[in-house]
Parts: structure tokens; C-alpha cells; sequence
């Protein structure tokens, strides 16, 4: 199965040009089985949790590798979840929430400085199991495992277990044909002893080629349950190294962060090179590292929280309501509109707080899943970063002289910057800046008169 692709969304707005990188990152709240010797991992994952009073609906995308048949998800839920509980969506909704939310870059251009204009300012950025059939009951119950639901959801084929021992729950899914990672057996223990059952899904892969084949559709459950938190300890067990997960919150009153680590603002607002504008992706995934080193990695990064009527400036638009009631957004009412009419953002949207959250982790610096809160703190925040283009006409004035000759000290603070954020070489930064023009160590010339002759 291929490797969904990092998307880059784009917008045009007048002079201003926004970017969003989606930085390759995230990780999962669960483990990945496989039978036999198929060679799964899972490094990267992303997850939406809608959260109001105790009602949670939990979105989970797979970046799964390998073939659909070797496919099953093993994820700890707070209940016995029954079928209407469970449900998959679309992989476009999930993508268009992580253009939304995606750090931006935007770009400015030097107005004539012989020319002073007013400025306005702008808003305040504030594994499958084999075909054979499941073990008996009798088998199932010596091991203290009971299969509390079985349905068909999709394209997976989903059961519920709960188990009272872990070394029971282990015995029965490799007895089943499932490959369980090493050292599951004590996490799984972990969630037994908190009464939690288990969400096993697997690929029904007649369903799978109903639905055309190809990428694997997110899955999602509602529940309730007084616990605001992410299981993402079993998604340890078969991972490579330090994994990412990017977690998209929808609530109402505020903005979420992590009750049992660091909540940390990832740097924004800041003027980088324009050099970057061509290797923004690059340079977002270095200052994220950059970060969480400075941080000692035990935090969480803050990358976007904002009110779902709304953005400033955009790199998508705002999700539909209809978009939001399929991430599971139940307090935003039904749009039907009239005949041929699209349906309109109405005010309850309004109510809908976006969170995006960054974490790097791995069980040293991650012991334990997260635990969430939601705030009370509506203030706007974004990763933002902001190139400046020199004014290129001839500025015949003394204001433009001077203009010019500050240049180069402008331009070297954005290359200090940039290596600060992404801890790049210097030296290599300056080389890159100089073939665009703008040399930290070089004085721009002044540009021939008749060039800006006839603009306007």
C-alpha cells in the first residue's frame, strides 16, 4: 500500500502568497499486528479528537506500509462500543483540517520608500488475522479473553475484545494468526488493569476492493467517557525510533493542551530569509526538531489553535459544516439550505475551537499517554513566517539610499534567525541567500531610473 503523499496547499490573496507544509510527522494511538513475518511499522499517523462534556469522537488515519491483507489495528477504548458507535470517513476531510491548521508562510513586498504610504495594521495575530475461523469460545474464555462485539464497518472487519490478563490477551491474538510486537504484553497489561477493552480492526478485503481499493479510509468511534486523554503507548511497542503525532482538537470552549506534560508555542510571527520560500517544508521540519531539542524533547508543541469561523491569514477555508459533522462535530446543526443552494457557515460554527498539536516522543520521554485539558483561552495563535521582499526600483530619494544601505543588515538578522530556528549552517545560509539577491555582506545598486518609469 502506498505511502500517503505530504500535501502542500497554496493560496493566492492579492499580493499576499501563503504556503502550508504539512511537516512529515505523527504517530499512532495503537499498534499495528501482522501474520507471519510481514514487515509492518507505523511512523507516522494522524488523529482528530472532537471532545464536549464526557463525548468524544476519535478519528484515526493509518500510515500504514504494506498490503492491505496484513492489516489489523489493536487500540484501547474506555467501553464496549456498539456498531452505530463506529463509523469510517473520508481521508479529504482530515487533509483539508491539516491544510487549515498548517503552519504558513506569508510574503510581503517593500513598498518604494520615496513613496511612504499609510499603513493599516492588521488583525492582532492574537494484521490480519488468517481466514480460518476465530478460536472457540471455551479457548477464548480459558485465556480470560471475551469477544464482546463483532460488526462489519466499511471496509474493516472490527471486533471488541476484553481480557483480564495480558498474557491471555497476547496468547489468544497470536493463536488467531495476529504477530504481536515484543513487549506489548506489559502495555496491554497496563490497559486491562485500567478496565479498558480493546478495538481490533482488520481489512475485510472484499469490502476493501468494493470501495476501489487503495488508501485505507480513516476510522473513527464515539464514546463517552469522563477520561480526555490519547492512548499512544501501544503505538511505542512497534515503532522505529521516536515517532510523530499530530493531534487536531475540535471543542468549544478553548483551546486544549496536555495536563501531564509541557504544552510549548512553537516560534512564529518571524521575518526568515526569502530563500525559504522554496524549501519551507525543509525548514519547518528543522525548526520542529530544533524546538523539541531546546525543550529536552518532553513537550508538547503548539502549532495552531483558532476558531473554526474564522482565519487570518488562510491557507484553506474554514471546514464546511458538513465537513465538521462528519469529524463527528455533533453540536454544529444540520445545513440543508434551499434548492441549488450550497449550505452557509451558520453561527454555530462559530463555536468550534481548532487545536493542533505536535509531539515527538518515544517511551523514554513519553511514559505515559496523554492526558488533555481543555482551557478556557480563545486566543488566537498560529506558526506564521513571514519573507520580505527588497524593493527592486530606483528609489531616487535619500530615504531610499538609506533604505538600501539597511538592507544587508536586515538580512543578515534573517539569516541568524533562520539558523537559530533550524540550527543550519550559517555560512550555508548566506551562500543560498546570496543567489537570491539578497547577500548579507553586499549593498544592493541602486536599480536604472527608467525601470519604474512607467509603473502604475
Amino acid at each position: 500500500m502506498k505511502r500517503p503523499a505530504l500535501t502542500f496547499g497554496a493560496l493566492a490573496l492579492g499580493a499576499l502568497a501563503l504556503i502550508a507544509a504539512a511537516p512529515q510527522a505523527l504517530a499512532f494511538c495503537g499498534f499495528f499486528v501482522a501474520k507471519g513475518d510481514a514487515k509492518l511499522f507505523n511512523e507516522a499517523s494522524k488523529v482528530v479528537m472532537v471532545r464536549n462534556d464526557e463525548r468524544t469522537v476519535l478519528t484515526m488515519v493509518n500510515d500504514y506500509h504494506g498490503d492491505a491483507g496484513d492489516f489489523a489495528l489493536v487500540v484501547p477504548a474506555p467501553t464496549v462500543l456498539k456498531r452505530e458507535q463506529i463509523h469510517v470517513t473520508e481521508n479529504a476531510i482530515v487533509d483539508h483540517l491539516d491544510a487549515y491548521s498548517a503552519p504558513r508562510l506569508v510574503e510581503y513586498y517593500d513598498p518604494d520608500p520615496c513613496r511612504p504610504v499609510m499603513v493599516m495594521e492588521g488583525l492582532a495575530m492574537g494484521a490480519a488475522a488468517p481466514r480460518a475461523a476465530l478460536a472457540d469460545a471455551a479457548r477464548a474464555k480459558a485465556l480470560g479473553v471475551t469477544i464482546e462485539a463483532k460488526y462489519l464497518v466499511g471496509e474493516y472487519d472490527i471486533l471488541i475484545l476484553s481480557a483480564t490478563q495480558s498474557d491471555g490477551l497476547e496468547t489468544w491474538l497470536k493463536e488467531n494468526g495476529y504477530a504481536i510486537p515484543k513487549g506489548a504484553s506489559a502495555v496491554l497489561g497496563s490497559y486491562i488493569k485500567q478496565d479498558m477493552k480493546f478495538f481490533v480492526a482488520k481489512v475485510n478485503l472484499e469490502e476493501h476492493a468494493k470501495q476501489g481499493g487503495g488508501l485505507l479510509r480513516p476510522l473513527q468511534i464515539a464514546y463517552e467517557s469522563k477520561k480526555f486523554m490519547l492512548p499512544i503507548r501501544l503505538g511505542m511497542v512497534n515503532s522505529k525510533g521516536s515517532q510523530d503525532l499530530l493531534l487536531y482538537t475540535l471543542t468549544r470552549t478553548g483551546r486544549v493542551e496536555t495536563a501531564n506534560y509541557r504544552t510549548v508555542r512553537m516560534p512564529t510571527g518571524l521575518d526568515v530569509p526569502v530563500m525559504v520560500k522554496d524549501r519551507f517544508g525543509d525548514a519547518y521540519k528543522a525548526m520542529f526538531s530544533t524546538a523539541v531539542g531546546k525543550e529536552g524533547g518532553a513537550a508538547v508543541m503548539l502549532e495552531y489553535a483558532w476558531d473554526m469561523g474564522w482565519c487570518d491569514p488562510c491557507a484553506a477555508d474554514p471546514l464546511s459544516p458538513r465537513e465538521l459533522r462528519q469529524l463527528g462535530v455533533f453540536w454544529v446543526e444540520r445545513q440543508t439550505g434551499g434548492a441549488g443552494l450550497m449550505p452557509r457557515m451558520p453561527r454555530g460554527a462559530s463555536d468550534v475551537f481548532v487545536t493542533r498539536l505536535h509531539a515527538r516522543y518515544d517511551a523514554a520521554s513519553f511514559p505515559e499517554d496523554l492526558r488533555l485539558i481543555e482551557t478556557g483561552d480563545r486566543t488566537n495563535f498560529q506558526g506564521r513566517y513571514i519573507l520580505r521582499h527588497a524593493f527592486t526600483g530606483e528609489a531616487a530619494c535619500e530615504a531610499g539610499e538609506k533604505y538600501r544601505q539597511s538592507l544587508p543588515q536586515r538580512w543578515e538578522q534573517e539569516a541568524q534567525r533562520l539558523a537559530s530556528l533550524t540550527g543550519w549552517d550559517i555560512g550555508e545560509i548566506r551562500d543560498q541567500m546570496a543567489k537570491y539577491g539578497t547577500d548579507p555582506g553586499e549593498v544592493p545598486a541602486p536599480q536604472p531610473w527608467w525601470k519604474s518609469l512607467w509603473k502604475d
